[in-house]
Formats: structure tokens, C-alpha cells, sequence
């Protein structure tokens, strides 16, 4: 057989036999004295056996060591390592599947936020606060800033911020303060940074947000004294999007990039007045 008709046999491109024999996976046959390649069933069988095991999912690497043992047992422990990884996509898949359906539901009954899809425990944390004042953009810029943090944050860090999110909002009064918080540091945006208003929005906010939610090694130093800007995410502690504490200075300085001086210095000394009271 010369090589499309053995890859016609098999249901292969001669692309593939060609990509094969560079591998090492197929032997390559003598040539005649015209120049073809003669193919025999020895190889049609070997092509139809690795057709067969990367149909099940095996990589070249794994198709070439089972392959090398003719006794079979190398086969054996790879399909099953393939099975292992298959029902880890499979749960993931459920789980995936779980979560789409309660999103679907949430956007039939209107209760989808603008910045989803995220997580039903955030969405639901969305729906205690109540909806954005449609006038305030901090709120709107708050509420990306959450949906940023829960893609990015390990799950430790994504249940803490859940977890102390949830606390500072059953705190009585904790809605209206927030936005009392928001529309004082919307007002900032044209402000001079001796604004009487940076300081009564610094201790509103600090008088909403937990002390133990600050991360104690907060670097006020870098300018940018917090991972987000209102008297919700503020909550958070967070000093960048990879991480509680520490800091991710790059990010930090992206961040505060996106504010008006007044509002930045107003949430700097936020954390300030809050990394005190811990002292």
C-alpha cells in the first residue's frame, strides 16, 4: 500500500501517518526503487491501533509508552489514569452544570447582578445590600471590584471575604451607612484633598468595616492603602486581587490609578484610622 491508501484504509490523513512517522510512533517501511513507500498490514494494524487510543483520549506521549510494552501492562495503567481524569472533568462538569442553573434562574427572576455571572453566595450578598443607586459610580466600580476578587482569590481568601462581607452587613444600619459612604465619596470625585469631606467619609467608612477584616501587614506606605474603594469592598482588606495582605503593589497602583485624589486619600486614611484601633 503506498500511504493514502493505508490512510484511506485506516480513516487517518496522510498528514497524520506523515506526523506518526516523525514520532516514532509509526515505523517508517523500505522504499521501492521508485521511490514509494510499500505499506503492510503490520502497519495498517499499528495505525489503527494508535487512531484507537487517541480516540480514548491518550496524548502521543502516553499512546507511544503503551505502544513500547507489548505485554500490555503499560496500557493498563494508562487508561486508567484516563479514567481517573475523566471523572474529575466529569464531576467539575456537574458542578459547573449546578452552578449555571441557579445563575439561569437568578437572571429569569431578575436577580442577576450587571457585573455576572458570580457566585450565588456573592449574588445573594448583592441582593441583602440592594440594588446600586443608579446616580453613585463607586457602587458600580465596588461591585466589579468583588467580582474581580472572587475570580482571582484563592478559596481560602474568597470564603474570608464572604464571610466578613456577610458579617458587616448584618450589622444594623450597615446598608444605609454604605451608601451614605458611597454618595460621600462620589462627591469627592472634583475635591481637594483638604476637603473637610475626605475625613468624614474616612471615619464612615472606618466606622462600617471590621477592624479584623484589615490585613496586618497593609502597606499604607505604597500610597495605595486598600484593594478597593468604597465602604463595602474597603471591607475587604484585600491588597490586590491574588492575595489577603502581603501586596500586590502593581495592582494596588492600577487601582488607585482609577480614582480621584480626594476619594484615594480619603480611603487611605480609612485604613489608617482602622490599623490604629488594632494597636
Amino acid at each position: 500500500m503506498r500511504i493514502g491508501e493505508l490512510a484511506a484504509t485506516v480513516g487517518v490523513t496522510t498528514r497524520a501517518v506523515r506526523h506518526y512517522h516523525h514520532l516514532g510512533l509509526l515505523p517508517e517501511p523500505e522504499r521501492r526503487a521508485n521511490g514509494y513507500r510499500d505499506y503492510t498490514l503490520r502497519h495498517a494494524v499499528v495505525l489503527a491501533r494508535i487512531r484507537r487510543l487517541t480516540e480514548l483520549g491518550l496524548g502521543l506521549a502516553e499512546v507511544r509508552d503503551v505502544l513500547a510494552d507489548d505485554a500490555g501492562r503499560e496500557l493498563v495503567e494508562v487508561l486508567g489514569e484516563l479514567d481517573e481524569d475523566l471523572a474529575r472533568q466529569e464531576s467539575a462538569i456537574r458542578e459547573r452544570r449546578a452552578r449555571l442553573r441557579v445563575l439561569r434562574e437568578d437572571a429569569r427572576r431578575g436577580r442577576l447582578p450587571a457585573e455576572g455571572p458570580v457566585s450565588p453566595e456573592l449574588t445573594a450578598l448583592f441582593g441583602k445590600f440592594g440594588p446600586v443607586p443608579p446616580e453613585s459610580p463607586m457602587a458600580a466600580k465596588d461591585r466589579e471590584v468583588f467580582a474581580l476578587l472572587e475570580t482571582t482569590a484563592p478559596p481560602e481568601v474568597r470564603a474570608e471575604l464572604l464571610a466578613g462581607l456577610e458579617a458587616m452587613m448584618a450589622s444594623p444600619g450597615a446598608v444605609e451607612r454604605a451608601h451614605e459612604a458611597y454618595a460621600l465619596l462620589d462627591d469627592l470625585v472634583d475635591a481637594g484633598l483638604d476637603d473637610p469631606r475626605v475625613d468624614e467619609a474616612a471615619r464612615l467608612l472606618a466606622d462600617l468595616i471590621p477592624t479584623e477584616l484589615i490585613p496586618a501587614d497593609l502597606d499604607l506606605g505604597l500610597g495605595t492603602g486598600t484593594g478597593t474603594g468604597t465602604g463595602t469592598s474597603t471591607g475587604t482588606g484585600t491588597s490586590g486581587p491574588d492575595a489577603r495582605g502581603g501586596g500586590n503593589s502593581a495592582f494596588l497602583r492600577a487601582f488607585f490609578a482609577d480614582f480621584a485624589p480626594a476619594q484615594a486619600e480619603a480611603i487611605r486614611r480609612t485604613f489608617r484610622i482602622l490599623t490604629e484601633d488594632r494597636r
